[in-house]
């Protein structure tokens, strides 16, 4: 299969400090024992890497601090066949996530957001034939603004779950969440297309709150989950405007979901998409 979309991603970069413990901590709770590690994350830029890695012509539109992590983050951006020329450097230091992970690959998640907050479109343009995609650990100001002067077709990961305008959620044409954020997010019962996550379940697919596919998950051993969303979100994206069915998409994209949990990194080491596709026929 091959791959040629544009594809230009507007949203967070962060520096991830990642702690794995063989459990995760209860409220008051110190739990010994961990290993710690540094890693390139953030919700837009692991999105960004795995669009370039999965095999699409990948941009990054976002913010980096004036500081060390900001240097690394935007070179491993570039090391992924990112375009960073769109990711300025802020005035804030970079942002910063903290992680923890215990030994089934379970997560918490603590984000600063540093010069997240910068991330503006000044001199951007966009064209008809270009997807879009953004998150929500930028502003929602920003990213309803990117709706309104997306040309082309809009991709929004509504995570972190907040109320949406309506502006934005009719301005999407694809919506993806998690099962959590689904629930937490009842107006997407009206969206025009909606991809949901339910982990080792699988996922699917609905419009306007009926269910059009669903597609159970690749049986995975997992490490980390921290970057399958992210995957995912690529993956799934990239799929859908290369063609795929509703229900061939939602199989890559598991598929690219399932490999990305048996990586440590929050920001998983991919091969193109249609070795997924391969994968997803073999089994």
């Amino acid at each position: 299969m091959t791959v040629d979309i544009p594809l230009t991603v507007v949203g967070s970069i962060n520096s991830d400090i990642t702690a794995t413990t063989s459990r995760l901590p209860g409220a008051g709770e110190t739990v010994g024992g961990g290993v710690l590690t540094r890693d390139a994350g953030g919700k837009g830029a692991n999105q960004a890497a795995a669009a370039a890695r999965l095999g699409a012509r990948t941009r990054m539109i976002g913010a980096v601090g004036a500081d060390a992590s900001g240097d690394d983050m935007r070179r491993a951006l570039a090391d992924a066949g990112v375009d960073v020329s769109g990711v300025i450097t802020a005035e804030r230091e970079t942002g910063t996530a903290l992680i923890m992970v215990d030994a089934q690959g379970e997560n918490q998640i603590s984000v600063c957001e540093g010069a997240n907050a910068e991330v503006t479109l000044d001199g951007i343009e966009f064209t008809d034939d270009e997807t879009v995609m953004a998150q929500l650990e930028i502003s929602i100001d920003t990213v309803t603004e990117l709706a309104r002067r997306c040309r082309g077709f809009f991709v929004l990961n509504a995570a972190p779950a907040m109320p949406l305008p309506d502006e934005l959620l009719h301005r999407a044409d694809l919506v993806i969440v998690n099962e959590t954020e689904y629930a937490l997010i009842p107006e997407l019962a009206d969206a025009a297309l909606v991809a949901v996550t339910y982990g080792a379940e699988g996922s699917a697919l609905f419009a306007r709150g009926e269910r059009l596919a669903f597609a159970p998950a690749k049986r995975a051993r997992p490490v980390n989950t921290v970057g399958a969303g992210d995957a995912f979100c690529a993956a799934l994206t990239i799929a859908l405007r290369s063609g795929l069915s509703h229900e061939d998409a939602l199989h890559a994209a598991n598929a690219v979901g399932a490999a990305a949990v048996e990586d440590p990194c929050s920001r998983p080491r991919l091969g193109r998409l249609g070795d997924y596709l391969r994968d997803t026929a073999d089994a």
